[in-house]
């Protein structure tokens, strides 16, 4: 799905109906973690008492998403972020950050090279048990975490990881209530990602090869990513300036084509200790096809990319490994960005 900022799209995945100094990932020590919870917990208290974010779904720019997400055969969501502007990591880390254009087609984040191959072993994981889909998402989101982390600090730029909601039980955010038609987004106005632990295995179909989730929460994480770099903020400002749906969807396109590249790079990276199978990686395309637009879906509707396009930017994240191979901005052939 596209990133959500306020109340247009946040990002996320098409909905079509799947296939069915860090730490290393599940090695945290409890009190760790317990302190960890504990400064989450103050931190939560102190930004909802001084940034005003509404507790309910906001209101942004009409056709603009505030979030992102798609799932297999949905079509739905057109995707947006959220607006960064008040979070607690806005102000002194924001003047850091790439700004304008440059963000978009000259990020130092492209010039990091591949990503680092940090260990992520692929955890156990059984479709039919909550428990255990929410502790496969938590640990990819660990070694995500450890991952984007690394090539932040290598670009210079500050990096605040995502929160992690994963939902049970109905609710809202920023962005949008919830469950939301792709089962999964991210919202930039609270640098959420938001993924349903029974609704993403019910819209995959009860989907058990693990790779599809692996691949989902990373797609959501690329538009953290995104955020991060700077290249959210133009994206959105450039895309609520057009008053035409198909030019919006231009953008739409672009930037989900590149967090579909930059989950391919993740998977990439990590293929050592998280092995992909030839199986696994025919599954993951044949995935990312699944969740692009519907062939003749209506033309308003086109805000994820063809089935080929999305097969191929994910594939080409897979090969390249870095974060230079999915600059879809500088991207100069208008057939791959379809």
């Amino acid at each position: 799905m596209e990133p959500g900022w306020d109340d247009q799209d946040p990002v996320g995945r098409g909905a079509t109906g799947r296939l069915g100094g860090w730490l290393l990932p599940g090695r945290r020590p409890a009190l760790y973690a317990a302190l960890t919870v504990f400064v989450l917990a103050l931190t939560a208290l102190a930004w909802n008492a001084t940034t005003g974010v509404p507790e309910s779904a906001g209101t942004g720019e009409a056709g603009a998403p505030p979030y992102s997400g798609s799932a297999p055969g949905d079509t739905g969501d057109t995707g947006d972020t959220g607006d960064l502007r008040g979070t607690p990591e806005a102000g002194v880390a924001d003047a850091r950050r790439p700004a304008g254009k440059a963000a978009l087609v000259a990020n130092p984040l492209y010039d990091t090279g591949r990503l680092s191959p940090l260990p992520c072993p692929a955890p156990e994981l059984d479709v039919d048990d909550p428990d255990s889909v929410e502790g496969f998402l938590n640990t990819m989101a660990d070694c995500l975490d450890d991952v984007w982390g690394r090539q932040f600090d290598r670009a210079g730029i500050p990096f605040h990881p995502p929160r992690r909601f994963f939902w049970r039980e109905p609710g809202t955010s920023p962005c949008r209530d919830y469950p939301s038609a792709a089962g999964a987004f991210y919202c930039r106005a609270d640098t959420g990602i938001y993924i349903g632990v029974t609704d993403v295995v019910k819209k995959w179909n009860e989907a058990e090869d693990g790779v599809v989730y692996a691949s989902l929460i990373a797609h959501e994480y690329g538009h953290h990513v995104q955020g991060e770099s700077g290249l959210l903020e133009y994206y959105h400002e450039r895309r609520g300036q057009e008053d035409d749906r198909d030019a919006q969807n231009t953008w739409t396109r672009k930037s989900e084509l590149q967090a579909n590249c930059f989950a391919g790079a993740f998977l990439g990276s990590v293929r050592v200790t998280y092995p992909l199978t030839d199986a696994d990686r025919a599954t993951v395309l044949e995935d990312a096809k699944a969740t692009a637009d519907r062939e003749n879906g209506p033309e308003d509707e086109r805000t994820h990319g063809s089935a080929r396009n999305s097969r191929y930017w994910l594939e080409e994240g897979l090969t390249g490994q870095s974060p230079g191979h999915c600059n879809t901005w500088a991207e100069q052939d208008e057939g791959l960005l379809q």
